[in-house]
């Protein structure tokens, strides 16, 4: 396919929408009732993006490097909102996924390629989610294979028989749970002196560091989240109208994340980070018992355990339907949860058997916080690709909405200093 006629693809929808009153143009509206009406797969993929591993990885480092991590998460909310703008522009203004402009600008090859990246990060996320639930069960003494069978069996259900508003309200929902993690480092007391010798005190020399930076990078720019969030306004029908208060949604979601990152962070600091420093974390039961003794047992492995089912479920279910979706997208088969399961036979096959195929191998046993860790290494390795694609595609949108002059070189320089110091850090702490 040819440049010009992809440039008149990727614009018909903006051109057409602001002549033509059959499409999906925003209605007038007061700015609140807009933002409600528009706000959600910006929160959604935030809470998401503060998973399990994202959880798990926060506590290592507040753990291991005490609070010479925590200004990472407040430098990481700007990167982050840029990277996810570019999704929430390219997916209201062409009206298509990811992976399908991908597929349409660069041909099936490359479309395979980014999806490539994609499903294996979509694996280890899963993984790294359901190792999560399942260590959350093992707190209250339920079995792994009971514990991914009500799982599987609740979110299947979901998935079935709700549409995408109702998924995204129960995403929401779930999410809000993480903000229990908040109380946390509240209780935890941290002394402000240590936090803000912790701020400026940065081995950079200490590959162990280096690793830890890497998997926080990893952590907080996924390549699932890029997918998702395009998928998800384009399934919202969100119009032209609606791309500014896109964009509130995502700024919201951005500091919302990184706040629960670094209240995690500074959770494990002022407890494990002070008394033993490089100290390791093994399991999710160990990391409760870490960071919720001065909440009461009880009441704080209540709280952990709402925190931590709230990040993994949400995630679980972005995870799923990004892969369900892309794979779909590239098919060039139906992919959407408008459509009933006998329509869209692969998008659905696609989401079970993902989800039960990650079960079974979660009731083998595996390592949750070595697994975690090393799955956002592997995002920060991937993000030259992910980000590579995502700056590509918008350059090519249709005025105005195409990133250009000097926002675009800031765009491109943010980008390519995230990539490139998350694959130099993540190659450095392996290699070490």
């Amino acid at each position: 396919m040819s440049d010009t006629a992809s440039e008149s693809q990727i614009g018909e929808r903006a051109t057409v929408a602001a002549i033509t009153p059959d499409l999906p143009v925003a209605p007038r509206r007061s700015r609140w009732a807009r933002f409600a009406l528009v706000a959600g797969p910006g929160i959604v993929v935030m809470l998401a993006d503060t998973d399990a591993g994202s959880i798990i990885t926060a506590a290592q480092s507040g753990a291991q490097w005490g609070y010479r991590l925590l200004l990472l998460q407040l430098v990481l909310v700007p990167i982050l909102f840029v990277v996810q703008e570019l999704t929430v522009r390219l997916g209201i203004v062409s009206g298509r996924g990811h992976g399908e402009l991908i597929r349409d600008y660069y041909g099936r090859g490359w479309a395979w390629v980014s999806v490539g990246t994609l499903v294996l990060a979509c694996i280890g996320a899963l993984l790294s989610e359901l190792s999560g639930l399942a260590g959350v069960g093992l707190l209250f003494g339920v079995p792994v294979p009971l514990t991914m069978a009500v799982v599987v069996g609740g979110l299947t259900l979901m998935a079935y028989t709700g549409s995408y508003l109702s998924v995204e309200r129960i995403a929401m929902g779930v999410g809000a749970f993480e903000l229990v993690f908040l109380l946390v480092a509240w209780r935890a007391h941290p002394d402000m002196a240590a936090v803000s010798a912790g701020l400026v005190s940065i081995p950079w020399h200490e590959p162990r560091y280096l690793y830890l930076v890497a998997a926080n990078i990893g952590a907080v720019i996924m390549p699932w989240m890029v997918f998702y969030q395009q998928s998800a306004v384009v399934e919202k029908r969100l119009a032209i109208g609606d791309l500014g208060a896109a964009r509130w949604d995502t700024a919201l979601g951005a500091i919302v994340t990184q706040v629960i990152m670094a209240s995690v962070l500074v959770a494990t600091a002022a407890t494990i980070g002070t008394a033993r420093e490089h100290a390791a974390l093994d399991t999710v039961q160990q990391i409760a018992g870490a960071i919720t003794p001065f909440l009461g047992t009880t009441t704080g492995r209540i709280l952990f355990a709402l925190g931590m089912t709230g990040s993994a479920l949400v995630a679980t279910i972005v995870v799923t339907l990004t892969a369900a979706r892309t794979l779909g997208e590239v098919l060039g088969v139906r992919h959407s949860l408008a459509h009933a399961p006998r329509e869209a036979p692969w998008f659905y096959g696609i989401y079970t058997v993902s989800l039960a195929a990650g079960a079974l191998l979660v009731t083998s046993g595996v390592n949750l916080v070595s697994l975690s860790v090393a799955v956002q290494v592997m995002n920060a390795l991937l993000l030259p690709i992910v980000l590579g694609f995502l700056y590509l595609l918008a350059r090519r949108l249709p005025e105005p909405h195409r990133l250009r002059g000097r926002y675009a070189f800031v765009v491109l320089a943010t980008i390519a200093v995230t990539a490139g110091f998350g694959v130099y850090a993540g190659l450095t702490g392996v290699l070490e």
